[in-house]
Order: structure tokens, then C-alpha cells, then sequence
């Protein structure tokens, strides 16, 4: 498996992140199914789906008589711009490009930094629908205005996604060059793109002993690949059916046939109860945990003050158990506690983290998935710094100690309560 270095620089759009994870599973002797196929599955076997070749779930089925499922859900986009397929603008000598902004990210990060294009083309060939994979060879920059334009600048600024945000994309008065060079490099008729504007600076480790790891969308992948690692790695319990479902569009607020307010894992979930379980699918869910597997605000700092008080969350300090009085989280204290049993029993560290209550909680896929499939849950993560950031970073033994949490959890027979 590549290191988490590698598989951050080489997922730079969730279509690739699935492809990426595809690629571990297959090595590891897992077989697809596809959702227009009835499923070949049997007890202790190992399998994954697609759906939109930007979500995924993996599973592996229980090897006796099935009682439940252990959970991990996490999502493989990052904020970034989405590229408008169409003509462009003009100006100074310049071919441009119109964005939009995708997902909440930090846009004062991605001025001057290498950018790419990447994606799917979608089109026809001989009659028939094609989609592909597409990633620029080349890079492009979205270029600051000078100081010398702007002499309050460092007194704060906002951007206009619109005008402030479009890449350069060639020294050419041609408002479709964008448009014919991806038409060129299609293989047909191209008619549409889901194309991204994506950060690629190369991740590099920093500190004294390397210990950070600073890279593009540490939010989400750390959490896909260390749930894809832990699934390979795990033992699970004879009557546990485990699973890892990677989920698209979090960013956004879920709402696809890919994301977490879909009913993908729930028709995934009816499809195995149906093919290795003699109890019937509520039963079985209720027998069931669910890890919401999102990354944590680790403490700033430089910026302690927005902390919950003493409730700091650091960098290296193992998982993280996220809290939040209004349910943002899907965390409480008996997932919590259930959790903390699990982790401690395994001998991974965890903090927990709670926002400071002058302030807003963002939310992740968690409560969102618990609306479809409705079981014991808990949210987790691993501490970060500049969340939505082009460049974020974190502690890599942390990394490590998601997996080992992880891996425990698919191998635990840790059932929730009867409640």
C-alpha cells in the first residue's frame, strides 16, 4: 500500500480517491459487485461497490451467522473550485477561467500555489455514453494582486470567486481554448466535464524530527485510507459483518446519490443482510455501530484563545471523540463511552474535543448517515491545523493511531447497548 503521502498527492478529486482505494482493495483480494448486478456474495468473503465512481463501500461479510455491522464512514471530497464548462474570459492577453467555489476553503490559500485540473470528461464514441479520467499535465496559478494595488491587503481581504478567483490558463485571446484542449484530448464526442481546479503542491514533512505531514486534502482522505488500511488489516468477529464507506459531496451538505443523505449505504447494507443473515435487517442494525470518521480542529498555537477553555486538542494526541451539545456530532455518552472502552482495551490515545460555545460547529456526514441508517454512533477524527486550507497539516503518528483505533473496532465483538 502506498504511504499516506503518496495516496494524498495521488487523490486529487474523489473520483481519483476511489480509484486509489479500488486499487488497495483489489490488491488485497477483494472482488467488485456493481448496484445493476444481483450480488454474489457469500459469508467470509470480501467485496466492494461503486456508486458515481466517487463513492465506495467495502465490506467484509461475517464468516458465521450474522448479527450486525461495525461502520466506518468517511467522505473523499475536499474543497476546492469547480471549472465551468463553457467560454471563458478574455483579458490582458489572457486566457482565464471561470470557478466555482466547492465546499468552504480558505481562498486566500490557493493564490499563488500550483494548481491543476483534474476530473471526468463525459461524451460519446460510437453511439455510446464514455466517461474518463482527466488530470492536466500542466499547472496553473491563480495569481495575487500586488501589493502595490492593494496597500491595505494585510489588513484583511475578501475574494470574489467570480473576478479574483479565475486560474490563467494560457497567454491566447481564445475564450474556448480551455474548451478545445479538452475536447482534444477526448476520445470522441465530448459533451460535459465534472472538472476541479485542484491543489497540487507536492505534501512535505516539517518540524524538528518530521513529525508534521503538510499536504492537500488531509480533510477527508487521512480518515478514507486509514479505514481502507484498517479493513485489511482487521480480524473481524465471526458474527460481525465490517464495513468502510467512503461517501462523496460531504462538503457541500450531502445531498447526492453519492453522498451521505443518499440511501447507498442502506441499499448496500439490505442487499448483504439478504445474502448472510438469517435475522432480519432491523435487527441487525440494531445490533450495529457507526464511526463517523472526520478530521478535528486540532488547538492553534498561535490562536489558543478559540479552544474550549482548558479542553485543548493537540497535535499528537491520538483520536480525537468529537461533542457537540446540539448533535453536529453524533456523539454521546454511551458511543462515547462504548468508544473510550474499545480504544483503551487497544491501547490507542484519544482526546475530546468541544467547540467553544461562542462560537458555530460545522457538522459532518455522521448525523446525516444516522438519518438513513439509524444506530448506535460516534464521531471521531484525527487534529489538524488550517482546516480547508490548499495545505493542511497534522501529526503523522496520529495517522497511525487512527488505524490501530480503527482496526480494533472492526475486530472488536463491542456490541452497543439494548437501547
Amino acid at each position: 500500500m502506498k504511504s499516506i503521502s503518496e495516496l494524498l498527492n495521488d487523490s486529487k478529486t474523489s473520483f481519483q480517491a476511489v480509484k486509489e482505494a479500488e486499487a488497495i482493495l483489489q490488491e488485497n483480494g477483494f472482488m467488485r459487485l456493481y448496484e445493476n448486478e444481483v450480488y454474489a456474495i457469500s459469508a467470509g468473503g470480501k467485496y466492494y461497490v461503486t456508486r458515481n465512481d466517487s463513492a465506495l463501500i467495502a465490506f467484509v461479510t461475517a464468516s458465521a451467522k450474522q448479527t450486525g455491522y461495525r461502520i466506518v464512514a468517511s467522505h473523499t471530497d475536499s474543497p476546492c473550485f469547480k471549472v465551468k464548462f463553457g467560454k471563458n474570459p478574455v483579458s490582458a492577453g489572457c486566457a482565464t477561467a471561470y470557478v466555482e467555489q466547492y465546499g468552504g476553503g480558505l481562498r486566500y490559500t490557493w493564490f499563488d500555489c500550483p494548481l491543476k485540473l483534474c476530473g471526468r470528461l463525459c461524451g460519446e464514441k460510437d453511439g455510446r455514453f464514455v466517461s474518463v479520467f482527466y488530470e492536466s499535465e500542466k499547472h496553473f496559478v491563480i495569481p495575487s494582486l500586488a501589493i502595490h494595488y492593494n496597500r491595505s491587503a494585510n489588513d484583511g481581504i475578501s475574494f470574489n470567486v467570480q473576478t479574483d478567483c479565475q486560474p490563467l490558463y494560457a497567454l491566447d485571446t481564445d475564450a474556448e481554448a480551455l474548451k478545445k484542449d479538452l475536447i482534444a484530448a477526448f476520445d470522441g464526442k465530448l459533451l460535459d466535464c465534472d472538472l476541479y481546479l485542484v491543489c497540487d503542491e507536492t505534501p512535505f514533512t516539517a518540524g524538528r524530527n518530521d513529525e508534521f505531514l503538510c499536504a492537500p486534502r488531509v480533510d477527508n482522505l487521512t480518515s478514507c485510507f486509514s479505514s481502507v488500511q484498517a479493513l485489511i488489516d482487521c480480524k473481524p468477529h465471526e458474527n460481525n459483518t465490517v464495513v468502510a464507506y467512503l461517501v462523496d459531496n460531504e462538503e457541500i451538505g450531502s445531498r447526492t446519490k453519492q453522498g451521505a443523505g443518499s440511501t447507498f449505504l442502506f441499499d448496500t447494507l439490505k442487499r448483504i443482510n439478504e445474502k448472510v443473515s438469517d435475522l432480519s435487517l432491523e435487527i441487525n442494525l440494531k445490533n450495529t455501530f457507526l464511526v463517523s470518521c472526520d478530521n478535528a480542529h486540532a488547538t492553534h498555537p498561535c490562536h489558543a484563545s478559540l479552544a474550549d477553555g482548558s479542553n485543548e486538542v493537540t497535535l499528537g494526541s491520538g483520536i480525537v471523540i468529537k461533542h457537540h451539545g446540539n448533535m453536529n456530532y453524533t456523539t454521546d455518552a454511551v458511543s462515547s463511552s462504548l468508544f473510550k472502552m474499545l480504544l483503551n482495551s487497544a491501547d490507542v490515545p484519544y482526546s475530546d474535543f468541544y467547540m467553544r460555545s461562542d462560537l458555530p460547529c460545522g457538522g459532518t456526514l455522521g448525523a446525516i448517515s444516522s438519518s438513513q441508517v439509524s444506530v448506535i454512533s460516534v464521531d471521531i477524527g484525527i487534529a489538524q491545523l488550517a482546516m480547508h486550507s490548499a495545505v493542511e497539516t497534522f501529526a503523522i503518528k496520529d495517522y497511525y493511531s487512527m488505524v490501530k483505533g480503527l482496526t480494533a473496532f472492526y475486530s472488536s465483538a463491542l456490541l452497543p447497548t439494548n437501547l
